[in-house]
């Protein structure tokens, strides 16, 4: 099993061009690696998908291949803030489940290991 950790593409002050040249390089990954079992969508918990998320989103939907996302440094936000986040964030993208995580509080880890674990027990 490997996990390959992908080229951010969030806050960062990048020409278009680079907004392009990342957009190829993931399609081509993805389009190139037919043993991809599951893609792991990390978005900031605290905001809104960016336009880029939610087009990455449709994309790998488009293309079949199964991906989770999760909500990234949950431990940042209090209790109601979860709630409504956890809300935006699946409303964002679609009603598909949504995990928040914390690396910090371990928070959303157990549930994370167990999709791995079935997406690569089923391939």
């Amino acid at each position: 099993m490997f996990f390959v950790d992908l080229p951010g593409y969030g806050y960062a002050r990048v020409p278009k061009s680079a907004n392009r040249q990342w957009k190829e390089l993931i399609e081509s990954y993805f389009e190139q690696r037919s043993t991809v079992v599951l893609v792991l969508h990390l978005v900031d918990a605290r905001i809104e998908p960016t336009v880029l998320d939610l087009e990455l989103a449709e994309w790998l939907q488009n293309i079949s291949i199964p991906s989770v996302f999760i909500g990234t440094k949950a431990d940042k936000l209090s209790g109601n803030e979860k709630a409504v986040q956890h809300r935006v964030l699946t409303t964002a993208f679609g009603g598909d489940p949504v995990i928040l995580s914390s690396a910090i509080t371990g928070t959303g880890c157990k549930e994370i290991w167990q999709l791995v674990e079935e997406a690569t027990r089923r391939n």
